[in-house]
């Protein structure tokens, strides 16, 4: 390349010297052959260098040079001219300050960059009569930078989640290529590409789909690949399981810590009865939920507990544990239809204690021991059987006891009804007679005053 001479001035063109230049355009004979070559030196430019397009062939006494981006030459595509008589440039509306046109009609083009590929015009008027001119197409080829793949999700869940892959930069004069596992791209439902290559839509990832992926820009001088990219595949959510340092504390005296074993990096959330845990003072959640406590536990506690995982997908429960709150025993309760009773009559008490595990029960009468069991039940009675009965309870697994007492007094009806009225006690039907002691027992258990009329009354058909 010889020297090159720049012009000792130059001026950005006003709206009417377009207007003239546009006129000389206009009035000038198409070109004949168009002879003009045009080089680039270097040959191989990359962007933020500069390149200079060399003009070869240039005809015998030109009277200006003009430059269009593009192969249309027209005022909109006008980058810059040079007037050889006057020395003067001229530039259009499509320079960017960065571009010099010089006296042997070459173009320098500094600072590269993507918007500056493509195809370049030279113009060359003739001197004559009439305007004749020959023009020069040149295509200015970018070496393509290295791509890089960028990914909507590189951590996808297993065969449920839709990957977009990009290859960067966009670069409209390159071509792009895909490869997985150095091979170029099967056809596959799962795979689908845009329509210049550019991005790459992965359907329900799976192991076969992860990659690696590579993306190729191509163009006329030049080639790159991208580093290879593989997805992550997130399997299904592992199931939770819950474990506690005590499944059967003592109320109001332990505190229950529940742990989930997972330690990953998941969402915990935990469930009491089916629902979200409620708020309260007494459940406490550190650690980001993982771990659950229940200071001061109590027997409302009883209670199923459970615990969802969660990511970005889905969400998983585990299976729900019970806490066995221990308690008790309460002060029991006797409980008998009747506190008096006739002989012959069937003796029948029953214990109850609240207590977790269930109470064990022993029985006494005037402070001897009777039976164990809840149930205490003497068949015939006598007067003998009339004394102070006790229910004695006791919880092994809180060590805890209690105790209640009921008196029973046993009375001999019969023989009492028949002192009183010998002669119709003894004409009255054994059935009869059996019903009126139930009655004068109902009676005496609500302190209602009995008469032989009104015993007999109760008794009458």
């Amino acid at each position: 390349m010889g020297p090159l001479s720049a012009p000792p001035y130059t001026l950005h063109i006003t709206w009417k010297e377009l207007l003239l230049t546009a006129s000389l355009l206009i009035f000038w004979n198409p070109p004949t052959t168009a002879q003009v070559t045009i080089e680039a030196q270097p040959t191989n430019v990359s962007e933020g260098n500069n390149v200079l397009l060399l003009v070869h062939n240039l005809p015998q006494n030109p009277a200006a040079y003009i430059w269009y981006k593009g192969q249309i030459m027209d005022l909109h595509h006008y980058i810059t001219a040079y007037v050889i008589e006057t020395e003067r440039i001229v530039f259009g509306p499509a320079y960017s300050g960065r571009e010099t046109v010089y006296s042997n009609a070459s173009l320098l083009i500094q600072s590269l960059n993507q918007k500056d590929a493509g195809s370049y015009t030279v113009e060359i008027i003739k001197r004559g009569d009439g305007n004749e001119g020959v023009t020069g197409n040149f295509t200015l080829y970018l070496e393509t930078p290295k791509p890089s793949i960028n990914g909507s999700n590189l951590n996808p869940r297993e065969a449920v989640e839709t990957v977009t892959l990009s290859c960067n930069p966009d670069n409209q004069n390159a071509s792009y290529l895909w490869w997985i596992n150095g091979q170029s791209l099967p056809i596959s439902p799962r795979l689908q590409l845009s329509e210049n290559n550019r991005t790459l839509v992965l359907f329900g990832v799976t192991k076969y789909t992860a990659g690696p992926y590579e993306c190729e820009m191509k163009s006329p001088v030049s080639a790159s690949r991208s580093d290879p990219v593989t997805l992550n595949l997130l399997s299904e959510l592992p199931k939770p399981y819950i474990t506690s340092n005590n499944f059967n504390p003592m109320e109001n005296k332990n505190v229950v810590a529940l742990t989930v074993t997972l330690t990953q990096g998941y969402t915990y959330v935990w469930w009491v009865n089916g629902q979200s845990l409620p708020v309260s003072p007494r459940l406490k959640q550190p650690g980001k939920n993982r771990v659950l406590i229940l200071a001061n536990v109590s027997r409302n506690d009883t209670r199923p507990y459970e615990c969802k995982i969660r990511d970005r997908v889905g969400s998983i429960p585990s299976d729900p544990v019970t806490l066995e709150v221990l308690y008790g025993p309460h002060i029991p309760s006797i409980l008998s239809p009747f506190a008096y009773y006739g002989t012959g009559e069937n003796l029948y008490l029953y214990c109850f204690a609240d207590s977790n595990p269930p109470a064990e029960y022993t029985w006494t009468i005037n402070g001897n021991f009777l039976q164990s069991g809840q149930e205490l039940s003497i068949p015939k009675i006598t007067t003998k059987h009339s004394g102070l009965y006790g229910c004695s309870t006791r919880n092994s697994a809180t060590g805890s006891e209690g105790s209640t007492f009921k008196t029973i007094k046993v009375s001999d009806w019969e023989g009492a009804l028949s002192v009183l009225s010998p002669m119709w006690w003894k004409r009255l039907h054994k059935g009869t007679r059996r019903r009126i002691l139930k009655v004068k027992f109902f009676l005496t258990v609500t302190n209602t005053s009995l008469s032989t009329t009104s015993l007999f009354s109760f008794t009458t058909p």
